[in-house]
Protein backbone atom coordinates (compact mmCIF):
# COMPACT_ATOMS: atom_id res chain seq x y z
CA UNK A 1 0.00 0.00 0.00
CA UNK A 2 1.08 3.50 -0.48
CA UNK A 3 1.38 5.76 1.96
CA UNK A 4 -0.74 8.44 2.46
CA UNK A 5 -0.29 11.51 0.34
CA UNK A 6 -0.87 15.30 1.04
CA UNK A 7 -2.39 14.99 -2.73
CA UNK A 8 -5.08 12.74 -1.54
CA UNK A 9 -6.61 15.09 1.02
CA UNK A 10 -9.10 16.74 -0.92
CA UNK A 11 -11.69 14.27 -1.62
CA UNK A 12 -13.07 13.05 1.95
CA UNK A 13 -15.48 16.05 2.31
CA UNK A 14 -18.01 14.16 0.18
CA UNK A 15 -17.77 11.27 1.71
CA UNK A 16 -18.39 11.74 5.07
CA UNK A 17 -21.32 14.33 4.11
CA UNK A 18 -20.51 17.16 6.66
CA UNK A 19 -17.85 18.89 8.44
CA UNK A 20 -18.03 16.52 11.71
CA UNK A 21 -15.94 13.53 12.88
CA UNK A 22 -17.09 10.40 11.91
CA UNK A 23 -17.76 9.25 15.33
CA UNK A 24 -20.27 11.09 17.10
CA UNK A 25 -18.58 13.02 19.55
CA UNK A 26 -19.47 11.70 23.04
CA UNK A 27 -20.26 14.25 25.91
CA UNK A 28 -16.79 13.52 27.73
CA UNK A 29 -14.93 14.30 24.08
CA UNK A 30 -16.98 17.89 24.15
CA UNK A 31 -15.92 18.89 27.34
CA UNK A 32 -11.57 17.85 26.70
CA UNK A 33 -12.47 20.29 23.50
CA UNK A 34 -13.95 22.92 25.32
CA UNK A 35 -11.14 22.40 27.91
CA UNK A 36 -7.72 21.56 26.72
CA UNK A 37 -5.90 21.09 29.89
CA UNK A 38 -8.45 18.37 31.29
CA UNK A 39 -7.34 14.93 30.60
CA UNK A 40 -9.86 11.88 31.09
CA UNK A 41 -8.77 8.36 31.10
CA UNK A 42 -9.21 5.92 28.46
CA UNK A 43 -11.74 3.64 29.61
CA UNK A 44 -9.93 3.25 33.01
CA UNK A 45 -12.58 3.48 35.94
CA UNK A 46 -10.10 4.07 38.65
CA UNK A 47 -9.09 7.09 36.35
CA UNK A 48 -12.66 8.47 36.10
CA UNK A 49 -12.78 9.26 39.55
CA UNK A 50 -10.04 11.90 39.77
CA UNK A 51 -11.72 13.99 36.84
CA UNK A 52 -13.49 16.02 39.61
CA UNK A 53 -10.36 16.83 42.15
CA UNK A 54 -8.41 16.76 38.31
CA UNK A 55 -10.96 19.72 36.93
CA UNK A 56 -10.91 22.05 39.72
CA UNK A 57 -6.98 21.96 40.33
CA UNK A 58 -6.90 22.71 37.02
CA UNK A 59 -9.64 25.53 36.65
CA UNK A 60 -7.34 28.36 36.40
CA UNK A 61 -5.11 27.21 34.35
CA UNK A 62 -8.44 26.20 31.94
CA UNK A 63 -9.70 29.72 32.31
CA UNK A 64 -7.24 31.59 30.81
CA UNK A 65 -6.17 29.28 28.07
CA UNK A 66 -9.95 29.02 27.13
CA UNK A 67 -10.45 32.91 26.64
CA UNK A 68 -7.40 33.41 25.71
CA UNK A 69 -7.74 30.90 22.34
CA UNK A 70 -11.52 32.37 21.86
CA UNK A 71 -10.28 35.28 21.88
CA UNK A 72 -7.79 34.46 19.48
CA UNK A 73 -9.86 32.25 16.87
CA UNK A 74 -11.91 35.18 15.49
CA UNK A 75 -8.57 36.65 13.66
CA UNK A 76 -8.34 35.57 10.36
CA UNK A 77 -5.15 34.64 8.30
CA UNK A 78 -3.18 32.04 8.88
CA UNK A 79 -1.94 32.41 12.38
CA UNK A 80 -1.93 29.77 14.72
CA UNK A 81 -5.09 30.19 16.47
CA UNK A 82 -6.64 30.21 13.30
CA UNK A 83 -5.84 27.05 12.12
CA UNK A 84 -6.63 25.57 15.19
CA UNK A 85 -10.20 26.92 15.16
CA UNK A 86 -10.54 25.91 11.75
CA UNK A 87 -13.47 23.90 11.15
CA UNK A 88 -12.79 22.99 7.43
CA UNK A 89 -11.98 19.13 7.07
CA UNK A 90 -9.71 18.31 5.00
CA UNK A 91 -10.51 15.78 2.02
CA UNK A 92 -8.97 12.58 1.67
CA UNK A 93 -8.47 10.45 -1.38
CA UNK A 94 -8.13 6.63 -0.69
CA UNK A 95 -5.24 5.32 -2.64
CA UNK A 96 -4.90 1.80 -4.48
CA UNK A 97 -2.19 -0.72 -3.25
CA UNK A 98 0.01 -0.85 -6.69
CA UNK A 99 0.25 -4.10 -9.04
CA UNK A 100 3.87 -5.58 -7.95
CA UNK A 101 6.29 -5.03 -11.20
CA UNK A 102 6.71 -8.62 -12.60
CA UNK A 103 9.52 -7.38 -15.03
CA UNK A 104 11.58 -6.74 -12.16
CA UNK A 105 12.06 -9.54 -9.94
CA UNK A 106 14.33 -8.01 -7.45
CA UNK A 107 11.91 -5.93 -6.08
CA UNK A 108 10.16 -7.81 -3.46
CA UNK A 109 6.52 -8.58 -3.84
CA UNK A 110 5.68 -9.03 -0.21
CA UNK A 111 5.63 -5.13 0.42
CA UNK A 112 2.97 -4.25 -2.15
CA UNK A 113 0.80 -6.17 0.25
CA UNK A 114 1.33 -5.41 3.70
CA UNK A 115 -2.00 -3.81 4.71
CA UNK A 116 -5.56 -3.51 3.17
CA UNK A 117 -6.05 -0.20 1.43
CA UNK A 118 -8.54 2.11 3.22
CA UNK A 119 -12.40 1.68 3.03
CA UNK A 120 -15.05 3.90 4.30
CA UNK A 121 -15.15 1.57 7.24
CA UNK A 122 -11.72 2.46 8.25
CA UNK A 123 -12.93 5.93 9.58
CA UNK A 124 -14.61 4.41 12.40
CA UNK A 125 -12.90 4.95 15.54
CA UNK A 126 -11.39 1.92 16.52
CA UNK A 127 -10.94 0.39 20.56
CA UNK A 128 -8.78 2.96 22.54
CA UNK A 129 -6.38 0.02 23.33
CA UNK A 130 -5.92 -3.53 22.12
CA UNK A 131 -4.32 -4.40 18.71
CA UNK A 132 -6.94 -3.45 16.21
CA UNK A 133 -5.66 0.75 17.00
CA UNK A 134 -4.38 1.90 13.50
CA UNK A 135 -1.46 4.21 14.18
CA UNK A 136 0.11 6.85 11.74
CA UNK A 137 3.83 7.38 10.86
CA UNK A 138 6.05 9.23 8.12
CA UNK A 139 7.32 7.24 5.51
CA UNK A 140 7.11 3.67 4.07
CA UNK A 141 7.21 0.63 5.51
CA UNK A 142 10.68 -0.38 6.73
CA UNK A 143 11.10 3.24 8.58
CA UNK A 144 12.29 3.69 11.98
CA UNK A 145 9.20 5.56 12.69
CA UNK A 146 7.15 2.03 11.62
CA UNK A 147 9.27 0.33 13.96
CA UNK A 148 8.47 3.08 16.84
CA UNK A 149 4.98 2.41 16.23
CA UNK A 150 5.06 -1.05 17.03
CA UNK A 151 7.44 -0.34 19.97
CA UNK A 152 4.42 2.25 21.41
CA UNK A 153 1.30 -0.13 20.27
CA UNK A 154 2.11 -3.84 19.63
CA UNK A 155 0.20 -5.30 17.27
CA UNK A 156 -1.34 -2.10 15.66
CA UNK A 157 -1.89 -1.73 12.08
CA UNK A 158 0.31 0.89 11.06
CA UNK A 159 -0.69 3.36 8.37
CA UNK A 160 2.05 5.26 6.23
CA UNK A 161 1.92 8.90 5.55
CA UNK A 162 4.41 10.84 2.62
CA UNK A 163 4.19 13.56 5.36
CA UNK A 164 4.10 14.59 9.04
CA UNK A 165 1.38 16.83 8.12
CA UNK A 166 -0.51 13.59 6.84
CA UNK A 167 -0.06 11.61 10.15
CA UNK A 168 -1.54 14.69 11.94
CA UNK A 169 -4.33 15.16 9.33
CA UNK A 170 -5.01 11.17 9.13
CA UNK A 171 -5.52 11.60 13.16
CA UNK A 172 -8.30 14.11 13.26
CA UNK A 173 -10.09 12.43 10.36
CA UNK A 174 -10.44 9.16 11.96
CA UNK A 175 -8.39 7.32 9.93
CA UNK A 176 -6.16 7.01 12.25
CA UNK A 177 -6.56 6.49 16.28
CA UNK A 178 -2.92 7.68 17.10
CA UNK A 179 0.48 8.91 15.24
CA UNK A 180 3.61 8.34 16.11
CA UNK A 181 6.16 11.24 14.81
CA UNK A 182 9.85 11.76 15.93
CA UNK A 183 10.57 14.96 17.67
CA UNK A 184 14.15 14.75 18.73
CA UNK A 185 17.55 12.52 17.69
CA UNK A 186 20.87 12.36 19.94
CA UNK A 187 22.97 13.23 16.94
CA UNK A 188 20.45 15.43 14.58
CA UNK A 189 18.74 17.23 17.53
CA UNK A 190 15.04 18.48 16.83
CA UNK A 191 12.35 18.25 13.96
CA UNK A 192 11.46 21.54 14.09
CA UNK A 193 8.84 20.72 11.55
CA UNK A 194 7.22 18.17 14.28
CA UNK A 195 7.48 20.97 16.64
CA UNK A 196 5.31 23.45 14.48
CA UNK A 197 3.01 20.91 13.68
CA UNK A 198 1.91 20.27 17.12
CA UNK A 199 1.11 23.78 17.92
CA UNK A 200 -0.89 23.97 14.56
CA UNK A 201 -2.98 21.27 15.19
CA UNK A 202 -5.08 19.57 18.31
CA UNK A 203 -4.08 16.67 19.20
CA UNK A 204 -2.85 15.70 22.91
CA UNK A 205 0.68 13.91 23.42
CA UNK A 206 -0.43 11.00 24.95
CA UNK A 207 2.68 8.97 25.40
CA UNK A 208 6.52 8.79 23.95
CA UNK A 209 9.06 6.52 22.79
CA UNK A 210 12.76 6.17 22.30
CA UNK A 211 14.36 4.25 19.65
CA UNK A 212 18.13 3.03 19.53
CA UNK A 213 18.92 3.56 15.54
CA UNK A 214 20.60 1.05 13.96
CA UNK A 215 22.44 2.04 10.27
CA UNK A 216 23.09 -0.43 7.18
CA UNK A 217 24.29 -0.16 4.13
CA UNK A 218 22.17 -1.76 1.33
CA UNK A 219 22.45 -2.49 -2.31
CA UNK A 220 21.22 -4.70 -4.69
CA UNK A 221 21.80 -8.08 -4.72
CA UNK A 222 25.34 -8.87 -6.29
CA UNK A 223 26.10 -5.42 -5.88
CA UNK A 224 30.13 -4.58 -4.80
CA UNK A 225 31.40 -1.37 -2.60
CA UNK A 226 33.59 -0.80 -4.95
CA UNK A 227 31.07 -0.28 -7.63
CA UNK A 228 29.07 2.43 -6.19
CA UNK A 229 28.89 5.49 -7.43
CA UNK A 230 26.35 7.31 -4.58
CA UNK A 231 24.58 6.38 -1.16
CA UNK A 232 20.89 8.34 -0.74
CA UNK A 233 19.43 8.56 2.89
CA UNK A 234 17.70 10.93 4.65
CA UNK A 235 19.72 13.70 5.44
CA UNK A 236 19.69 12.92 9.18
CA UNK A 237 20.84 8.76 8.20
CA UNK A 238 24.05 10.33 5.91
CA UNK A 239 25.32 12.79 8.78
CA UNK A 240 25.17 10.20 11.45
CA UNK A 241 27.04 7.49 9.20
CA UNK A 242 29.54 10.16 7.80
CA UNK A 243 32.50 9.14 9.69
CA UNK A 244 31.88 5.42 8.70
CA UNK A 245 31.12 5.86 5.32
CA UNK A 246 34.79 7.91 4.81
CA UNK A 247 36.20 5.19 6.59
CA UNK A 248 34.59 2.44 4.52
CA UNK A 249 36.58 4.22 1.49
CA UNK A 250 33.23 4.84 -0.05
CA UNK A 251 34.70 7.85 -2.26
CA UNK A 252 30.77 8.34 -3.39
CA UNK A 253 28.22 11.28 -3.97
CA UNK A 254 25.99 11.46 -0.96
CA UNK A 255 22.04 12.26 -1.81
CA UNK A 256 19.47 13.31 0.55
CA UNK A 257 15.92 11.70 -0.08
CA UNK A 258 12.92 11.58 1.68
CA UNK A 259 13.50 8.99 3.97
CA UNK A 260 15.36 6.38 5.03
CA UNK A 261 13.14 3.22 3.89
CA UNK A 262 11.92 5.14 0.94
CA UNK A 263 15.71 5.27 -0.42
CA UNK A 264 15.58 1.21 -0.41
CA UNK A 265 12.51 1.36 -1.92
CA UNK A 266 13.80 3.42 -4.63
CA UNK A 267 16.84 1.26 -5.46
CA UNK A 268 14.80 -1.64 -5.48
CA UNK A 269 12.13 -0.37 -8.04
CA UNK A 270 14.73 0.81 -10.22
CA UNK A 271 16.71 -1.68 -9.94
CA UNK A 272 19.55 1.19 -9.58
CA UNK A 273 23.09 -0.93 -9.57
CA UNK A 274 25.06 1.92 -8.78
CA UNK A 275 23.59 3.05 -6.20
CA UNK A 276 23.14 2.06 -2.09
CA UNK A 277 21.42 3.14 0.89
CA UNK A 278 21.62 3.61 4.42
CA UNK A 279 18.55 2.22 6.20
CA UNK A 280 17.48 -0.54 8.55
CA UNK A 281 17.84 -4.01 8.15
CA UNK A 282 14.05 -4.22 7.93
CA UNK A 283 14.26 -2.35 5.14
CA UNK A 284 16.60 -4.48 3.28
CA UNK A 285 14.01 -7.78 4.19
CA UNK A 286 11.40 -5.83 2.57
CA UNK A 287 12.48 -4.85 -0.84
CA UNK A 288 15.02 -7.72 -1.47
CA UNK A 289 18.28 -5.85 -0.58
CA UNK A 290 21.42 -7.48 0.89
CA UNK A 291 23.01 -5.55 3.60
CA UNK A 292 26.96 -4.76 2.66
CA UNK A 293 27.87 -3.43 5.73
CA UNK A 294 25.75 -3.35 9.31
CA UNK A 295 25.91 -1.13 12.07
CA UNK A 296 27.24 1.89 10.18
CA UNK A 297 25.87 4.44 12.75
CA UNK A 298 29.27 6.55 14.20
CA UNK A 299 27.71 6.42 17.31
CA UNK A 300 26.56 3.82 18.59
CA UNK A 301 24.54 5.91 21.26
CA UNK A 302 21.93 7.36 18.32
CA UNK A 303 18.03 7.84 19.56
CA UNK A 304 15.39 8.86 18.11
CA UNK A 305 12.78 10.21 20.27
CA UNK A 306 8.78 9.79 19.45
CA UNK A 307 5.63 10.99 20.45
CA UNK A 308 2.47 8.89 20.68
CA UNK A 309 -0.37 11.73 19.43
CA UNK A 310 -4.29 11.28 19.71
CA UNK A 311 -7.32 13.08 19.66
CA UNK A 312 -8.11 12.51 23.29
CA UNK A 313 -5.72 13.40 26.11
CA UNK A 314 -4.89 11.18 29.23
CA UNK A 315 -5.81 11.96 32.75
CA UNK A 316 -2.56 12.48 34.17
CA UNK A 317 -1.33 10.19 37.17
CA UNK A 318 1.07 9.95 40.16
CA UNK A 319 1.98 6.41 40.67
CA UNK A 320 4.81 6.49 37.66
CA UNK A 321 7.01 8.84 36.66
CA UNK A 322 5.18 11.14 34.28
CA UNK A 323 6.32 14.29 31.47
CA UNK A 324 4.37 17.55 30.64
CA UNK A 325 5.05 19.04 27.55
CA UNK A 326 3.95 22.59 27.46
CA UNK A 327 4.34 25.93 24.75
CA UNK A 328 4.41 29.58 25.82
CA UNK A 329 4.78 32.86 24.41
CA UNK A 330 5.08 36.41 25.46
CA UNK A 331 3.78 39.74 24.36
CA UNK A 332 7.40 41.69 25.31
CA UNK A 333 9.68 38.88 23.92
CA UNK A 334 12.33 36.88 25.82
CA UNK A 335 12.63 39.15 28.86
CA UNK A 336 10.26 37.19 30.96
CA UNK A 337 11.76 33.72 30.14
CA UNK A 338 13.82 34.06 33.23
CA UNK A 339 11.07 34.30 35.52
CA UNK A 340 8.92 31.56 33.60
CA UNK A 341 11.98 29.34 34.27
CA UNK A 342 12.24 30.20 38.25
CA UNK A 343 8.84 29.33 38.20
CA UNK A 344 10.29 25.65 37.77
CA UNK A 345 13.20 25.89 39.59
CA UNK A 346 11.78 26.91 42.68
CA UNK A 347 9.55 23.70 42.79
CA UNK A 348 12.35 21.62 42.69
CA UNK A 349 11.45 20.78 38.81
CA UNK A 350 13.51 19.54 36.18
CA UNK A 351 13.29 20.76 32.73
CA UNK A 352 14.08 17.73 30.14
CA UNK A 353 13.79 20.11 26.87
CA UNK A 354 13.52 23.87 25.87
CA UNK A 355 12.99 24.60 22.33
CA UNK A 356 12.41 27.87 20.55
CA UNK A 357 10.58 28.59 17.26
CA UNK A 358 9.66 31.28 15.25
CA UNK A 359 6.22 33.04 16.19
CA UNK A 360 4.82 33.14 13.13
CA UNK A 361 1.88 35.18 14.04
CA UNK A 362 4.31 37.64 15.17
CA UNK A 363 8.00 37.37 14.11
CA UNK A 364 9.76 40.32 14.31
CA UNK A 365 8.98 43.21 17.22
CA UNK A 366 10.56 46.77 16.62
CA UNK A 367 11.39 48.33 20.07
CA UNK A 368 11.66 52.21 19.64
CA UNK A 369 14.80 53.72 21.58
CA UNK A 370 16.18 57.84 20.67
CA UNK A 371 19.48 57.02 21.18
CA UNK A 372 19.83 53.79 18.67
CA UNK A 373 16.83 54.40 16.75
CA UNK A 374 14.33 51.30 16.30
CA UNK A 375 15.79 47.62 16.46
CA UNK A 376 13.86 44.47 15.46
CA UNK A 377 13.43 41.70 18.07
CA UNK A 378 12.98 37.92 16.83
CA UNK A 379 9.33 36.54 18.39
CA UNK A 380 9.62 33.15 19.89
CA UNK A 381 7.47 30.44 20.88
CA UNK A 382 8.75 28.39 23.49
CA UNK A 383 8.54 24.52 24.03
CA UNK A 384 9.24 22.87 27.67
CA UNK A 385 9.51 19.69 28.79
CA UNK A 386 9.49 19.31 32.60
CA UNK A 387 9.18 15.81 35.05
CA UNK A 388 6.16 15.72 36.68
CA UNK A 389 2.78 15.22 36.37
CA UNK A 390 -0.13 17.52 36.07
CA UNK A 391 -1.59 15.47 38.57
CA UNK A 392 1.03 17.36 40.69
CA UNK A 393 -0.13 20.31 43.10
CA UNK A 394 3.99 21.63 42.21
CA UNK A 395 3.65 21.19 38.72
CA UNK A 396 0.23 22.61 38.85
CA UNK A 397 1.21 25.38 40.76
CA UNK A 398 4.33 26.42 38.58
CA UNK A 399 2.05 26.56 35.33
CA UNK A 400 -0.37 28.82 37.27
CA UNK A 401 2.79 31.03 38.08
CA UNK A 402 4.03 30.77 34.45
CA UNK A 403 0.36 32.34 33.34
CA UNK A 404 1.71 35.74 35.31
CA UNK A 405 4.08 36.08 33.14
CA UNK A 406 3.14 34.78 29.46
CA UNK A 407 0.56 36.11 26.88
CA UNK A 408 -0.15 32.26 25.75
CA UNK A 409 0.39 28.96 27.40
CA UNK A 410 -0.76 25.66 26.00
CA UNK A 411 -0.36 22.51 27.49
CA UNK A 412 0.45 19.52 24.76
CA UNK A 413 0.05 16.38 27.10
CA UNK A 414 0.92 15.21 30.75
CA UNK A 415 1.67 11.86 29.63
CA UNK A 416 4.21 8.48 31.00
CA UNK A 417 7.73 8.81 30.25
CA UNK A 418 9.39 5.95 28.74
CA UNK A 419 11.32 4.38 31.16
CA UNK A 420 12.57 1.52 28.69
CA UNK A 421 15.82 -0.22 29.76
CA UNK A 422 18.40 1.88 28.13
CA UNK A 423 19.89 -0.73 25.01
CA UNK A 424 22.09 1.46 22.56
CA UNK A 425 22.46 0.48 19.05
CA UNK A 426 26.14 -1.39 18.43
CA UNK A 427 27.73 -1.49 15.36
CA UNK A 428 28.82 -5.55 14.31
CA UNK A 429 31.25 -4.51 11.90
CA UNK A 430 32.75 -1.03 12.95
CA UNK A 431 32.97 1.14 15.76
CA UNK A 432 32.90 4.53 15.94
CA UNK A 433 36.02 6.69 14.58
CA UNK A 434 34.79 9.42 17.01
Amino acid sequence: MKALTSSSLYNLKPMLGSNQPVAPATATARMVRSNPLVHYANGSDSSVTNRSQWQSSCAILTSKVVSQEQSKSSVSGGGIDHVNGDNGVARVNLVPIEKSDNNNPLVSQSHYHLQKPLTVTDLSPAPMHGSNLRVAYQGVPGAYSEAAAGKAYPNCQAVPCDQFEVAFQAVELWIADRAVLPVENSLGGSIHRNYDLLLRHRLHIVGEVQLPVHHCLLALPGVRKEFLTRVISHPQGLAQCEHTLTKLGLNVAREAVDDTAGAAEFIATNNLRDTAAIASARAAEIYGLTILEDGIQDDASNVTRFVMLAREPIIPRTDRPFKTSIVFAHEKGTSVLFKVLSAFAFRDISLTKIESRPNHNRPMRLVDDANVGTAKHFEYMFYIDFEASMAEPRAQNALSEVQEFTSFLRVLGSYPMDMTPWSPSTSTSHTSPL
